[in-house]
């Protein structure tokens, strides 16, 4: 099955994606009025789950409030949405998008009152990460963070995003590491992080980034393992005197920056930090699983 041949859930109804469409008055094509979630599912150990939802529902609750749109399902309405969605579609390893707009109205800027929200969500095949990748890292490229303040909302309006990872395609790199006023903010689709002297640094959680749910995980499985953590502003120096820089999201986990504007980081091979966290990660996702298998059967058992 190829990725447009899945089936998608839109507005209560489940139908082949290619059959999918909304209101040319939907706010979220006029506007870019609506927040969405990527959610990464992998078989683990014979079980087909996804990472962490829990925390990916959470966000996306935070993300509606700050544009106060009505969540339209509990969370747990989400988590048997996204049981079926994985279930209709026969790939090991999925990405789950989510998507919720405000809705259709008549054009005008102010929030319009009694429109019920537009509820997407599809899967498509998540590609194994390639191993060369993860065996000696990509390359980065640096830019100027030209994006608005609210970074920490998961906006569908991300043409700023989208010309940052531009940027990177057009001169031959996986990804743009973006600074503002001197500082490291994130990359166009990723949290960056770094290591210095074994300690693991990243940016402060603040309007100016994405609160990933992968960025989350590293530093919690960092923590747990016995690594020293920082969360703090991370000056442009810093960032380019690092012993490891990584790079992490849900569709590409965690990975290692191995070259940054054409110099090597560190000896330009992923470090001994990145490769004990990477590690780590698939045993976590091991735990993820075991977790998420447990509680659905459990409520397979209730009903």
């Amino acid at each position: 099955m190829d990725w447009h041949q899945g089936t998608c859930y839109l507005n209560g109804k489940w139908m082949p994606l290619a059959d999918a469409s909304i209101s040319v008055l939907d706010r979220g094509f006029i506007f870019g009025d609506g927040v969405y979630e990527v959610i990464p599912v992998d078989t683990v150990d014979g079980i087909r789950a996804p990472f962490h939802a829990r925390p990916h529902y959470a966000r996306l609750q935070r993300s509606l409030d700050a544009v106060r749109i009505s969540n339209p399902f509990s969370l747990e309405q989400w988590l048997d949405l996204t049981a079926e969605l994985i279930d209709r579609h026969p790939w090991p390893r999925q990405l789950i998008y989510v998507q919720v707009t405000r809705g259709v109205a008549k054009r005008d800027h102010p929030f319009p009152t009694g429109v019920t929200p537009t509820v997407f969500m599809n899967s498509t095949p998540w590609p194994q990460i390639p191993a060369e990748q993860i065996e000696n890292g990509v390359s980065a490229v640096t830019h100027a963070d030209e994006r608005w303040l609210h970074c920490d909302i998961k906006s569908i309006s991300l043409l700023g995003n989208v010309l940052m990872k531009q940027y990177a395609m057009d001169h031959g790199a996986s990804e743009t590491v973006m600074l503002r006023d001197g500082f490291l903010t994130e990359g166009s689709s990723t949290n960056t992080m770094l290591v210095k002297d074994g300690v693991v640094i990243a940016p402060l959680k603040t309007v100016q980034i994405l609160p990933g749910i992968t960025y989350d995980a590293v530093f919690d499985i960092a923590r747990a393992h016995g690594l020293k953590t920082e969360r703090r502003p991370v000056a442009e120096a810093e960032l380019r005197s690092a012993d490891e820089v990584w790079l992490s999201s849900s569709g590409r986990e965690v990975l290692a920056i191995t070259r940054l504007d054409g110099k090597p980081v560190g000896n330009g091979r992923p470090g001994p930090v990145y490769q004990q966290v990477q590690a780590w990660m698939q045993q976590a996702k091991r735990e993820d699983a075991l977790a998420w298998k447990a509680e659905r059967d459990g409520r397979t058992r209730a009903t």
